[in-house]
């Protein structure tokens, strides 16, 4: 098989709910120009098993012990073989179908990071104030200190350069991953373009995992990684 256009990673961890749904419309939206690497993050529920049967010939199923959404991602990001490589989550707060239209344009302005942002788009942005005030604060934080002009940090939809991940130092297992890879792509230079996504944002009994205690972690990271020296920045 030639190189794919493109590489989603699907991080999951107890999705059974939402997981047959969301694996078909990836398909139904990407299955053309994608590979996408399936990562259980050791599920307790049958997620697993669905992946198993859905999974096509050109896809992964990588199964390990849980270590948090970090750390699955970066397991896919290690057999990744696309020319750009996304994260898609296995739940139904981010549509698929948009995936084509980010690819396009970042291919079409050679464009070496695009963040898809649910903040440039009119819509419901939050279940709880505290998860939307939350993530605009990261934003701002990561603007202040690292001077970009970023309008959703925490986004899900990070698409980069397959050749550019190759390069980054990832190291953290849970949500710390997320300001992580945002920080080594601005610390070595490269520019992160943004477009509007849509956005159906679930509550914290429908399963969303993230909470407060993450908030004080994300800042962690951004303020440690501000004075480390570039060459921490590139393996």
């Amino acid at each position: 098989m030639s190189q794919p256009r493109l590489s989603i990673i699907v991080p999951v961890y107890n999705e059974e709910k939402t997981l047959r749904e969301i694996v078909q419309r990836i398909f139904n939206s990407c299955g053309n120009f994608a590979e996408v690497v399936f990562v259980n993050d050791g599920s307790t529920d049958s997620s697993l098993e669905i992946l198993q049967v859905l999974a096509r010939g050109q896809d992964t199923v990588i199964t390990k012990k849980n270590g948090g959404k970090g750390s699955a991602v970066r397991k896919g990001y290690d057999v990744a073989k696309g020319t750009y490589v996304v994260v898609q989550d296995a739940d139904l707060e981010y549509d698929p179908e948009e995936i084509p239209g980010l690819l396009e344009y970042a291919e079409s302005n050679n464009l070496e990071a695009l963040w898809g942002s649910r903040r440039l788009k009119k819509q419901k942005q939050f279940v709880h104030m505290g998860h939307f005030l939350g993530g605009t604060s990261l934003t701002y934080v990561c603007n202040i200190l690292y001077l970009s002009r970023l309008t959703d940090q925490p986004t899900c939809y990070k698409m980069v350069r397959g050749d550019i991940l190759k390069t980054l130092p990832l190291k953290e297992d849970d949500f710390r991953f997320d300001p992580e890879l945002t920080v080594m792509l601005l610390r070595r230079g490269f520019t992160i373009g943004e477009q509007p996504i849509s956005y159906h944002p679930r509550s914290m009994d429908e399963g969303k995992k993230i909470n407060w205690t993450d908030w004080f972690k994300w800042v962690w990271v951004f303020v440690t990684l501000r004075f480390r020296p570039k060459s921490y920045f590139t393996r």
